[in-house]
């Protein structure tokens, strides 16, 4: 397990900045993130942000259908590989070694960006959590709450000057084989990140 710094709750950047800033980009320098940047990046996706554990990002009933898990290649202190985020101890757990960036790259029609980007963070879903409760609506809260932990990464990668798109031309298939998501979880997007 990696123990991620703590999280800053402010910036130079305001919310209003950051909207007119925002941009989806796919050209990154070669140079590798801070582990710090990232912790940032996953407290913006789902970290807690109050006691009773609340989230960065609404969800519906408060059940948290989003997994986070980052595909690291070029990360300072983080070796390369695969980790699920732990929201509650905000901190990474290894799932696999290795750089799998190819392998995602390819899951997703070949998209530069994904293999060349130090790292990518991919949202994964269990919908069963959320259509326990609400049913087929469930879906729908469920993709309205990865459109909100998506923006929420742009939003917070403009005030840290990264770059990053939100993807979604994939195979879920391959994505699945490529980051070995257990067995009830969707991959829903990838972002990729990046140095401007």
């Amino acid at each position: 397990m990696v123990q991620l710094p703590a999280p800053v709750a402010d910036s130079d950047i305001s919310v209003e900045k950051a909207l007119c800033e925002r941009r989806s980009i796919r050209d990154y320098r070669s140079e590798p993130l801070s582990l710090s940047e990232i912790s940032q990046l996953l407290w913006a996706a789902q970290g807690v942000t109050a006691s009773g554990f609340y989230r960065a990002a609404p969800s519906a009933g408060a059940l948290y259908p989003i997994e986070v898990y980052v595909v690291a290649g070029r990360v300072e202190s983080l070796a390369e590989g695969i980790y699920r985020y732990s929201p509650k101890k905000h901190l990474l757990t290894l799932e696999r070694e290795g750089d799998y960036r190819r392998e995602l790259c390819k899951a997703a029609l070949m998209q530069d960006c994904i293999r060349y980007a130090p790292c990518s963070i991919v949202i994964a879903a269990v919908y069963e959590r959320t259509t326990g409760k609400y049913g087929d609506r469930g879906v729908r809260y469920v993709h309205m709450e990865v459109g909100h932990v998506a923006e929420n990464i742009s939003l917070q990668a403009v005030s840290l000057h990264i770059g990053t798109v939100i993807v979604g031309a994939f195979s879920d298939d391959e994505v699945k084989s490529a980051i070995d998501l257990p067995r009830g979880e969707r991959p829903l997007c990838i972002m990729p990140l990046g140095r401007i």
